[in-house]
C-alpha cells in the first residue's frame, strides 16, 4: 500500500521468561450455559435473541466438557500461559447468592491441569458476562449493588485460587465494554439518558475494580493485578491543527480517560469538563476518592486489534459539544466537538474491515510506557477471518502468520525501544463465539469443526498458524 513503511524481519529473541500465551473468555469458549448450576448471563441473552442465524453460548466451543484434552493441545502448543476468565454467572448463579461449588471446582480443575503442564493461568473476573440477575434486580451496573456483588465475587475467587494464580486481571476492556449498550442493558433511546446511564455504570465498574484489587492484595498477596485495556492509537486525518486535536481527543475519551482512573485513581480535567458539560456527573458518595486512589495496579494488560483515523467534528446547535453518534458496530462512536472516525487510506484491512497497522502496536507500547510506567503484557492480538478446511482436511490461514508475526515484531521493535513487556497472548487459542459473528468469523489457533447452526463433531485441528508459532515459543522470538 502506498505509504506503508517496508518492514525487514530478523531473528529476534525476547527477554528470557517471556510469557508467550494465548487467549479465551468465559462465555465465548465454555458452553454448557445452563449446567451444573450455572447461571443466566447476559451474554447468554443476547446470542439468545440471536440464535435463529449463529451459534450461541449453550455449546460454544465446549471447552466446559473437553478442557483436559485442550489443555493437552496448549502444552503441545508450547504455551506459557493461557489468559482466560471465570463465568461470575458459573460461580454465584444469580451474581450475589449462594455459592456454586460445582462451579468452583470446574476451575479448581481447570487450574490445576494447566499447572500441571507448566502453563501459567492469567485469570480474568469479568469479561462481558454480567449475571443477568443483577439486571433484573438492580439494572446491573447502574446500581451500586452491583458492587457489593462484584467485590463478594472477587474476593470469593481471590480465596480460593489465589495460592495458584498469580496473574490477575479485573476486568476486561471496560473502556470498550462500557460503549455497547447491550452488553451494559443500556435501553434509553434518549442519547443523554442513555450517556447518563453509561457515566454511572462506568464510574461503578472503576469502584468494583479498586474494590477488587483491594481484595487482591488482602487474600493473594504476591498476586500481579491489573485491567485488560481496549487501546486506542489515532492518527489524524490531515496536518489541520484541529484533526490533530480530534485525533489525541479520540484518545482520550475511548481509552486514556480509563487508564488515568487505573493509575491515578481520578478523572482527567477533560473527562471532568465532558461530565460536567453533558450534565452526567455520576453520583459520588464519601470515601470513594480514597479507595480510587489506593488501589494501584501492578501491570497493564494491552488489547490491541488496528489503528484509527481521525478528524476535527464540530458541534451545531442540534448536536451539542459532547453529544455522542455510535457507529453500527456500537463500538466506534463520533463527538460532537471533538472528533469523527475517518478510514485511513494508507492501511490494507482484513476481511471484516479493520485496519491492520503493527506499527500502532509499537507506538501503543512506547505511549503506555512513557506515561504510566508499568510493565505490560498483551493479552488480546489477533485476525478475525473465515477459516475454512481444505480438502487435505487441514487449515490453511498464511494471513493470520503474517500478522501475528508483523505484530509480534512489533513488540520486538518496542521492547528494544525500553519498554517493559513480559508477555504476549494472541486472541484466541482456538476458534470460539464472536458475539456478532458467531463461527464465521474465526481467530483460534485451533480449528474446532462446528458452524454456526450445525455443531459437527467439535473436532480440534491445529492452523498452519498453530505450527508456526509452536516455532516462535520453542525458538523465543522470530
Amino acid at each position: 500500500m502506498r505509504g506503508q513503511m517496508v518492514t525487514e524481519y530478523k531473528v529476534r529473541k525476547f527477554p528470557e521468561h517471556f510469557l508467550w500465551g494465548a487467549s479465551s473468555s468465559a462465555f465465548q469458549i465454555e458452553g454448557a450455559a445452563a449446567e451444573d448450576g450455572k447461571g443466566r448471563t447476559v451474554a447468554d441473552v443476547n446470542a439468545a435473541k440471536r440464535a435463529h442465524l449463529q451459534a450461541d453460548t449453550r455449546v460454544a466451543s465446549d471447552f466446559y466438557h473437553r478442557f483436559q484434552e485442550d489443555i493437552e493441545l496448549f502444552a503441545r502448543l508450547g504455551l506459557k500461559a493461557y489468559r482466560f476468565s471465570l463465568s461470575w454467572a458459573r460461580i454465584i448463579p444469580d451474581g450475589d447468592g449462594p455459592v456454586n461449588e460445582a462451579g468452583l471446582e470446574f476451575y479448581d480443575q481447570v487450574i490445576d491441569r494447566l499447572k500441571y503442564h507448566g502453563i501459567e493461568p492469567l485469570v480474568t473476573l469479568y469479561h462481558f458476562d454480567l449475571p443477568y440477575r443483577l439486571v433484573e434486580q438492580y439494572n446491573g451496573w447502574e446500581s451500586r449493588e452491583c458492587v457489593h456483588a462484584f467485590e463478594r465475587y472477587a474476593r470469593i475467587c481471590f480465596a480460593r485460587y489465589g495460592n495458584r494464580v498469580k496473574y490477575w486481571q479485573v476486568h476486561n476492556e471496560q473502556n470498550l465494554m462500557i460503549r455497547v449498550d447491550e452488553r451494559m442493558n443500556i435501553r434509553a433511546e434518549d442519547p443523554w439518558e442513555a450517556d447518563r446511564q453509561r457515566a454511572q455504570m462506568d464510574y461503578h465498574m472503576f469502584l468494583a475494580h479498586a474494590l477488587a484489587v483491594r481484595a487482591c492484595r488482602e487474600l493473594a498477596p504476591g498476586a500481579f493485578v491489573g485491567p485488560a485495556i481496549s487501546s486506542t492509537c489515532t492518527y489524524p486525518a490531515t496536518p489541520d491543527p484541529r484533526d490533530v486535536w480530534a485525533a489525541r481527543s479520540n484518545d482520550r475519551f475511548k481509552t486514556e480517560y480509563a487508564l488515568e482512573m487505573y493509575t491515578a485513581g481520578r478523572y482527567p480535567g477533560y473527562y471532568l469538563r465532558y461530565l460536567q458539560e453533558r450534565n452526567i456527573m455520576p453520583e459520588t458518595r464519601s470515601g470513594d476518592g480514597a479507595l480510587l486512589a489506593g488501589a494501584r495496579i501492578d501491570y497493564l494488560g494491552v488489547n490491541y486489534y488496528r489503528t484509527l483515523c481521525a478528524s476535527y467534528l464540530p458541534a451545531d446547535p442540534s448536536h451539542p459539544a459532547g453529544q455522542r453518534q455510535f457507529r453500527g458496530n456500537e463500538v466506534d462512536f463520533d463527538q460532537f466537538g471533538y472528533f469523527r472516525d475517518e478510514r485511513n487510506p494508507f492501511l490494507e484491512a482484513s476481511e471484516y474491515g479493520a485496519q491492520i497497522d503493527p506499527m500502532g502496536l509499537r507506538l501503543v507500547l512506547n505511549e503506555y510506557y512513557r506515561k504510566y510506567r508499568l510493565p505490560m503484557i498483551i493479552t488480546e492480538n489477533g485476525l478475525g477471518a473465515a477459516d475454512v478446511l481444505s480438502a487435505d482436511g487441514q487449515v490453511h490461514d498464511p494471513g493470520r502468520i503474517a500478522y501475528l508475526k508483523s505484530h509480534i515484531n512489533a513488540c520486538a521493535d518496542a521492547i528494544a525501544d525500553g519498554v517493559e513487556l513480559f508477555g504476549y497472548c494472541p486472541w484466541s487459542v482456538m476458534d470460539l463465539l464472536s458475539s456478532h459473528q458467531g463461527f464465521k468469523k474465526r481467530y483460534g489457533l485451533i480449528y474446532v469443526n462446528r458452524d454456526d447452526l450445525e455443531l459437527r463433531d467439535l473436532r480440534r485441528i491445529p492452523k498452519d498458524s498453530f505450527y508456526w508459532y509452536q516455532n516462535v515459543i520453542r525458538n523465543n522470538g522470530l
